[in-house]
């Protein structure tokens, strides 16, 4: 099955009102790439600006609470992130597992709460360097694809983005090799689970993405597409990577 590349922006906690001009020579360089899909996270802050700055784009959130609504000051519920704009929402970054303590249980029932209210969804899996040197990558990955993906999903809505921890921001890239074992595991985990639905659900790559290393990355087996971090923060060193991901 051919899936159409994806390649996302996570902003993280970077960007106030005079990045949006980023995000629309961003999405202006990707109106010349249609058979590639993007889409920018930017910070809460900014969906609704971005929305209305970039109006038909995929948009999305950084996280989102389990909950539709109530006494969680300082949260965010997915019928939000939709009212503001937003299309989609990554769930499951290891910043907010390892850094907020969110468990592979939060992580689904955030997962199930923005596909009930009509988002997409990105739900991140990856391993710590001492899981990856100890040997047990795969086995850390597959428990956390089993623990946090919902059993009911719209595979057309659903993309797992795996980041090896230890590669986020680092300069760190794991090999082709190791990449492509570790898709192929979760495609074959989501195959048994799923059946023919799971060849439909991309399979993105995260940890230090560039224009340099993006087309090797892109082109291994059943890696669908990218989640990139900080250069995803300008035009110019996003839309090289945009640029590859069009040219497989």
């Amino acid at each position: 099955m051919t899936r159409r590349k994806y390649v996302v922006g996570n902003w993280k906690m970077n960007g106030l009102k005079e990045a949006l001009g980023e995000a629309r020579a961003i999405f202006a360089a990707a109106d010349t790439h249609p058979g590639v899909d993007v889409a920018l996270c930017p910070p809460f802050t900014l969906i609704g600006a971005m929305a209305a700055a970039a109006p038909g784009k995929a948009i999305g959130g950084q996280d989102c609470h389990s909950a539709a609504s109530g006494a969680f000051t300082g949260s965010v519920a997915a019928p939000m992130l939709a009212d503001v704009g937003a299309s989609l929402v990554i769930v499951g970054h290891s910043e907010r597992r390892e850094g907020c303590g969110e468990s592979d249980a939060d992580v689904r029932a955030k997962a199930e709460a923005a596909l009930a209210a009509g988002l997409s969804v990105i739900l991140c899996v990856g391993e710590p360097r001492s899981v990856r040197e100890s040997g047990g990558a795969i086995d850390h990955v597959l428990a956390q694809v089993a623990e946090s993906v919902p059993d009911a999903l719209d595979p057309q809505r659903f993309a797992i983005a795996y980041e090896p921890i230890w590669a986020i921001g680092t300069g760190l890239v794991p090999t082709v090799a190791d990449v492509a074992a570790m898709h192929g595991a979760i495609r074959s985990a989501l195959a048994d689970r799923f059946g023919d639905a799971a060849q439909a659900i991309r399979i993105l790559y995260g940890g230090s993405v560039n224009g340099d290393n993006a087309a090797e990355l892109l082109d291994t087996g059943d890696v669908d597409g990218a989640l990139v971090g900080g250069a995803s923060l300008t035009a110019a060193k996003f839309v090289p990577i945009i640029e590859a991901a069009a040219g497989l």
